[in-house]
């Protein structure tokens, strides 16, 4: 009975072994088909992608087109410069020449909803002292306090610029700066210009392929630039001459704004 016990374990090893030597087998086949077909695909892209490179080739053509449009917006900013002892007095006068900017600007017939405060801040102000005997080298006295107070004002009748510069500076505008004009909606007018560069470059494109003798193949790259300046009109008040007797109305010419769009177009080519 022992004997028999000893060969059925050992038949068991054995078979436990067989089972896994065929285990580990079939794993290691998988295992190795699995790889070389891996290695294959990986060949036949960077064939492929070797290929694209080699025979691609491409021409790249640019143009530009551009309108000019008279601007139907100005915005323009109003400061009020106030120096004082103490906070709260510069505060005050500020604050009181400042309101009355803004009631001079709305009478002209602006909105409140063109109006708005851009700038608003305090510094102190010191005076330079030397004293050979104390402070030979000098020293900074507190000498007051400055506020600078900015209001930014959009202008849509520009027949009335110079008028709203003769009121504001009239009630309390020591300076004046900024004066910008543009195009309150120019989407429109630049895609018009786009569209004009866009053809002028594939006629470009066409024309300069039959001359190298080559045909347009598909469109692989495109680039836009815009340029939309605005004319500055820069024009700056002294401290002080706000609130003091008639001030005569500044002419101002609009002029017209140019509105250019420069496109780029990479073609390929057979």
């Amino acid at each position: 009975m022992e004997f028999l016990k000893k060969i059925y374990s050992k038949d068991k090893h054995h078979f436990i072994f067989i089972l896994l030597a065929k285990v580990l087998i079939a794993f290691l086949f998988i295992l190795t088909i699995s790889g070389i077909v891996d290695i294959q695909n990986k060949i036949k892209q960077g064939k492929y992608i070797g290929e694209e490179i080699e025979s691609r080739s491409t021409i790249v053509v640019s143009d530009s087109a551009e309108i000019y449009a008279k601007p139907d917006l100005a915005l323009i900013s109003f400061s009020v410069k106030t120096e004082k002892k103490t906070v709260a007095q510069a505060m005050t006068e500020n604050t009181k020449q400042m309101n009355l900017v803004i009631d001079s600007i709305k009478e002209a017939g602006v909105e409140k909803e063109d109006l708005k405060t851009v700038n608003f801040n305090i510094y102190p102000r010191y005076d330079y002292i030397r004293d050979d005997l104390v402070y030979p080298s000098g020293r900074q006295v507190l000498a007051g306090y400055e506020i600078i107070q900015s209001l930014q004002v959009k202008i849509r009748d520009l027949d009335k610029i110079g008028e709203i510069i003769q009121k504001a500076t009239g009630a309390g505008a020591n300076q004046v700066s900024s004066l910008q004009f543009t195009i309150d909606d120019e989407d429109e007018l630049k895609e018009q210009v786009r569209k004009e560069a866009i053809d002028k470059t594939k006629d470009k494109a066409k024309k300069l392929a039959n001359q190298l003798g080559v045909s347009l193949g598909r469109i692989i790259d495109f680039n836009e630039g815009s340029q939309l300046p605005n004319y500055d009109y820069m024009m700056e008040k002294s401290v002080g001459i706000g609130g003091g007797g008639a001030i005569e109305a500044p002419q101002i010419e609009t002029g017209q704004n140019k509105i250019e769009v420069t496109v780029s177009i990479i073609y390929e080519i057979n």
